[in-house]
């Protein structure tokens, strides 16, 4: 979820130029996900993005950049006003509840199925194999052979 904007920074710790367009921009996209943290039904949700987009709209065709630039700071300050103790995100995304909780499994787990377990995916497995057999190949051509692979490595000891 984006952070809330907020007024604009002094120039001295500015990295970029946003331009107004892209600062309304920014705010609209914030205000949306105020939206969808205060109405948690589709057609509620819905019903009051169209009048946030509404609001939007009506000091679309403002000429005046004093005039645009008070109504900026003023919408920047009414969203921080009306911010949401609880901010809509998205479970996957940093902060939600599932976030970092899915678990990767190695490949090789796939080598300790039974066989009768391997043969209900025959075509896969077949390719898999081949595979293996490949990267191993690249990898002595790669490095070259070891030692342990040519049988002639007697363990660490000796």
């Amino acid at each position: 979820m984006p952070t809330l904007p907020g007024p604009p920074l002094p120039a001295y710790l500015r990295t970029s130029y946003l331009s107004h367009a892209q600062k309304v921009c920014r705010l609209y996209k914030a205000a949306l996900y105020e939206v969808r943290a205060k109405h948690h039904e589709r057609l509620d949700y819905r019903y009051h993005a169209v009048l946030l987009r509404q609001r939007f709209d009506e000091n679309r065709e403002v000429e005046d950049p004093i005039k645009a630039k008070a109504l900026l700071e003023s919408a920047y300050s009414e969203l921080q006003a009306k911010k949401s103790y609880f901010p809509f995100r998205w479970p996957n995304d940093p902060g939600g509840v599932a976030f970092g909780r899915w678990q990767y499994y190695p490949d090789a787990l796939l080598d300790l199925w039974h066989p009768l377990e391997k043969a209900q995916y025959p075509d896969y497995f077949a390719r898999r194999e081949q595979r293996k057999k490949e990267y191993i190949e690249r990898w002595h051509q790669k490095y070259g052979q070891d030692a342990r692979d040519t049988g002639e490595w007697t363990g660490p000891m000796g």
